[in-house]
């Protein structure tokens, strides 16, 4: 019996010891994405950008013609103000409050179509760039893949970071399958 309580705390150290080095092999390993730096990096994020700033550049162009417009109908009621009739300067008025709340529309509803343009196009690089994420954490064995950009990571060594490893494998297959529009 004594030989037992000897040896006893001998076998509960080694069957701790197995069961921590087991656990120091079972523990997680995690990898970080930026996935703004991945979005504005890749080649389909890039032409997203691209078509979002074309149309944000036609939308300010065009709101500036209507700015314009309304500009010119407030200097011809300001300079003919002494020399116009009563009902010309209230139709002239009225110009300028219809051009006014047109303004207003277009930029209410060119700013609706950008921002659901721009969710539509973000969604679908997304749902597209996530597959490849899977692809590689499964590959590298990564238990846990977290967003930098939305995740609250404040610090990540650059080992874990499959960012630009995810733009690579995302491009290399847009390229290689043909483009859908």
């Amino acid at each position: 019996m004594k030989k037992f309580r000897a040896i006893a705390p001998l076998v509960i150290l080694a069957v701790l010891a197995v069961a921590s080095a087991s656990y120091a092999q079972q523990a997680s390993k995690i990898g970080i994405i930026n996935s703004q730096k991945a979005f504005e990096t890749s080649v389909e994020g890039k032409k997203a950008l691209a078509q979002l700033q074309d149309l944000d550049t036609k939308i300010k162009a065009d709101i500036q013609k209507l700015d314009d417009a309304i500009r010119l109908l407030e200097n011809r009621m300001n300079t003919g103000r002494l020399t116009m009739t009563q009902e010309a300067l209230l139709a002239l008025q009225a110009d300028i409050d219809k051009k006014t709340t047109e303004r207003k529309r277009y930029e209410e509803d060119k700013a609706r179509e950008v921002n659901q343009l721009s969710q539509n196009l973000i969604q679908k690089i997304r749902v597209d760039m996530v597959t490849v994420i899977e692809g590689l954490a499964k590959e590298r064995g990564l238990d846990l893949v977290l967003d930098a950009q939305n995740s609250g990571v404040v610090t990540a060594a650059p080992a874990i970071d499959i960012t630009d490893e995810v733009v690579r494998r995302y491009d290399a297959a847009r390229s290689a399958s043909p483009v859908k529009k």
